[in-house]
């Protein structure tokens, strides 16, 4: 392998994660997967990226599309963007919403934010074991696109004539992703959008992440989790 073949990782990257931009592990890591793997390595994002950080990277156009430049050979692919990698072309669309936020989402400086963490030290199990995250830290609310990004994709599809290979998303379109949740996923703006985008657009393939397993929904639709496929 070389840096002209592609790892594409299907959202929840965790490169771009701590508050901290001087991370030493997380440079570390960056640093080793430009400068030592055989491969350029290419995300979409998830609903689990620190999006502050990911936003702030510099912009440049890259095979066809706008990236965030995260490493010469780490680069983020940004939503509504017609790439073409390999004589193919590859529609990406990251985001999702965040499934384990039953118990809210706190302002980092929150008094009863505060106070559970008080009580979860002490071994309260009900405290525990609540599912919430932080604003800015663990949470954001750019985990689903903006009207920007939608209104970018629309003109990107109709400018490809609605007709592409690959099709690279986070979540999967409200039809799918109600189905694989068998009642424990609810639909969103995201996969409502996504749901027309597979209604109008010809594609080999649909690819997405999210879900923590390996699933083929269909032939051409499919979820992958730990698997490494070979698609060019």
């Amino acid at each position: 392998m070389t840096k002209d073949d592609f790892v594409i990782i299907l959202g929840d990257f965790g490169g771009v994660w701590s508050t901290d931009p001087e991370d030493r592990m997380e440079k570390y890591w960056l640093d080793w997967l430009d400068g030592e793997k055989p491969f350029t390595t290419l995300f979409i994002d998830g609903n689990h990226e620190n999006y502050d950080r990911l936003y702030s990277y510099p912009v440049r156009e890259w095979k066809g599309g706008k990236v965030h430049e995260i490493r010469p050979s780490v680069l983020h692919l940004m939503r509504g963007q017609i790439f073409h990698l390999c004589g193919k072309t590859f529609f990406t669309f990251g985001g999702a919403s965040c499934h384990d936020i039953e118990d809210g989402i706190f302002e980092a400086d929150d008094p009863e934010l505060k106070r559970i963490h008080r009580m979860a030290a002490k071994g309260y199990t009900e405290y525990q074991d609540l599912r919430y995250r932080i604003n800015h830290v663990s949470w954001w609310e750019q985990e689903l696109p903006s009207k920007e990004e939608y209104r970018e994709c629309a003109l990107n599809l109709r400018k490809a004539g609605f007709d592409v290979d690959f099709i690279l998303t986070h979540c999967l379109p409200t039809s799918l992703h109600l189905l694989i949740g068998e009642g424990r996923y609810e639909a969103d703006a995201l996969t409502d959008y996504l749901e027309q985008i597979r209604t109008l657009t010809s594609y080999k393939y649909w690819f997405c992440g999210h879900y923590h397993r390996e699933h083929n929904i269909t032939e051409s639709e499919k979820i992958l989790y730990n698997q490494i496929i070979r698609v060019v």
